[in-house]
């Protein structure tokens, strides 16, 4: 009599080493499919950009941050080999532009021309549709430029200390004019107050030309404005430069002080820089990053910024974003301790 065997027979084996066959080819098929889905983005970003490329710009064509964008976009373009287009979105103190960009593809094809504006209206403005650290991820400076504080030649001051003691001695009988309420120039100008102890009546204009055009006439007596709208009023001897608000003299103007030699701690800077949808690949926002920098060592570049009285900003995407926040967390407390609202 033939006993059965106890081993199992090819034909038990042959199911078994079928699914083992499919679920190996399972397997390499999930390893080679999750590898193509980390290498496409990064291919992606390598041969980026392949279309043009724009540029959000929350102000009209000819002022300084459309100037600095248009700078930097044509060198962008002269590298990367695709148009970098500037699209005026003025319109709600630059929000409008903000809000593009953050609904925006996160692909690195909108793009925003962001500054101190975009800090000062985190906090001014209470209903946004927009955050700014969460909704924008930021790329790379641009420039950076001080205000200066100006006065009509005819006050008796001649001097940041003269003008803190005249202002004492005259409480809330100077006006302070600024361009626009809000506006950098008026929180700057509401930080001296605060800085100095000195009461001085906030006077806004829509813009800088008219405020320096009351200014030239004197109608108004102190003034914060950007430096490049100013200086050549200054150079002629039409206004009086007091001080420049960044923590360092400016090479536009050598030898007017700095505000933080009189009040030590203060400082108000005028940055521009670049920001995109906060979803970005990283490798898009290093490599706009690498050939911004690039183009802010550039003497052709440096030369432009300096005509325009400003500093290349160089910095790495943390460095900048990093400077973004610190102002957003500075300005903030300006405008609710000086109770300044949105017009």
């Amino acid at each position: 009599m033939q006993l059965a065997s106890t081993s199992p027979s090819w034909a038990t084996y042959q199911p078994i080493r079928i699914m083992e066959l499919r679920r190996r080819q399972f397997l390499r098929l999930a390893t080679a499919a999750a590898a193509l889905a980390v290498a496409a983005p990064t291919a992606k970003a390598q041969n980026y950009p392949t279309r043009p490329v724009r540029i959000l710009v929350g102000f009209p064509a000819g002022g300084t941050t459309d100037i600095v964008a248009r700078l930097i976009g044509q060198w962008l373009s002269e590298r990367l080999g695709q148009q970098f287009v500037i699209e005026n979105r003025p319109g709600a103190n630059t929000n409008i532009a903000t809000d593009a960009v953050a609904r925006a593809p996160a692909d690195g094809y909108t793009l925003l021309a962001v500054g101190s504006t975009t800090t000062i209206n985190a906090t001014l403005y209470e209903k946004l549709s927009f955050n700014l650290q969460r909704d924008l991820a930021m790329v790379a400076g641009f420039n950076n430029s001080p205000l200066v504080l100006e006065v009509h030649p005819a006050l008796p001051a001649n001097s940041v200390l003269e003008l803190i003691s005249y202002a004492r001695a005259n409480p809330g009988r100077l006006n302070m004019a600024s361009y626009g309420s809000g506006s950098l120039s008026h929180v700057a100008g509401e930080l001296f107050k605060m800085a100095a102890g000195v009461d001085m009546l906030h006077v806004p204009y829509r813009g800088s030309a008219p405020m320096l055009t009351d200014l030239l006439g004197g109608q108004v007596q102190v003034a914060f404005d950007n430096l490049p709208a100013s200086i050549e009023h200054i150079r002629a001897g039409k206004l009086r430069a007091l001080a420049v608000t960044t923590a360092t003299r400016s090479e536009a103007l050598p030898d007017i002080p700095s505000l933080g030699e009189f009040l030590p701690g203060y400082d108000a800077n005028a940055f521009i820089g670049l920001a995109a949808p906060r979803s970005t690949p990283a490798e898009i926002v290093i490599k706009l990053n690498r050939e911004i920098n690039a183009g802010l060592l550039d003497p052709n570049v440096k030369a432009r910024l300096a005509e325009l009285g400003s500093a290349p900003l160089v910095l790495s995407p943390a460095e900048f974003s990093r400077l973004v926040q610190d102002e957003t967390e500075k300005w903030a407390k300006v405008i609710r301790a000086a109770k300044i609202t949105a017009e």
